[in-house]
């Protein structure tokens, strides 16, 4: 190969390893890889990001990309980079519609479920209403540009081709995980304490006053706690959401950050 068809393959080489890292966060990320936005203006997002930081780092390609396997091995670790980065976010939110999940169970308002599109799955009206609630958090404290931030951060620490799968990706992923669904438990928490004490005392109601129809009773005194307990805490559980995404973010930095020590 000649001197200049070196440097183009070399510069296509290191174009594709930024747009597998880069595709793959905008695929899982929240906002980035919702359903709603068509595929095309996804794709335009990712090429757009790769053109611009793929110069930044073309001075150092891998030291071997004329290999097939080799190549497609590059293409996989930055994949799970970038998969990490966005599907660590993610996480989070799915713990929020946990708690709506729950909510709904306990206060009767399960049968209310609908189809969304965005998710392909049918969700109750209080899952729904906690995740565009957190994810209008996340835009509005630029969760968005912490996660941006996170992926320029990555190529410092691991230019493309020097990723490698570690096991600090699957402990972060299992730390994530049990963080959201300590955050579902924890923001379902009141509501769920306000209608255990509400069924109990409906459950000695109905002993004592076997005439009343405590199912019919019982259920709109459900609805109405599960609305009340909402009004009073929803603030609390929106602001929560924030907290745990910044540290789940700095849970992912670590991560990577020590995969690189590790080797």
């Amino acid at each position: 190969m000649s001197l200049l068809e070196t440097l183009l393959f070399n510069q296509f080489a290191v174009f594709t390893l930024v747009l597998a890292r880069v595709g793959a966060l905008i695929m899982t990320a929240p906002i980035f890889g919702s359903a709603a936005i068509p595929m095309r203006a996804k794709g335009l997002l990712v090429v757009a990001i790769s053109l611009l930081v793929t110069p930044l780092l073309a001075a150092s390609p891998p030291a071997d990309m004329t290999h097939l396997l080799v190549y497609a091995k590059y293409l996989a670790n930055e994949g799970l980079i970038g998969l990490l980065l966005g599907f660590g976010i993610t996480l989070l939110l799915s713990g929020i519609q946990l708690t709506g999940q729950i909510i709904s169970q306990l206060g009767g308002t399960a049968l209310a479920d609908v189809f969304d599109p965005t998710l392909n799955s049918n969700l109750s009206v209080y899952s729904q209403l906690f995740y565009f609630l957190t994810l209008a958090m996340f835009v509005l404290l630029d969760g968005h540009r912490l996660v941006m931030d996170a992926l320029l951060d990555t190529y410092v620490w691991m230019p493309p081709g020097k990723g490698s799968l570690g096991t600090t990706y699957v402990e972060a992923l299992t730390t994530l995980l049990s963080q959201s669904f300590l955050l579902g438990i924890r923001a379902a928490a009141p509501t769920m304490t306000a209608l255990l004490l509400a069924t109990l005392v409906l459950g000695l109601i109905g002993r004592t006053m076997p005439q009343i129809n405590i199912l019919a009773v019982g259920f709109g005194v459900n609805s109405l706690l599960t609305l009340g307990c909402l009004f009073t805490t929803i603030g609390a559980i929106v602001w929560a959401f924030p907290l745990e995404a910044t540290s789940a973010i700095e849970t992912i930095r670590a991560a990577l950050a020590q995969s690189v020590d590790l080797r």
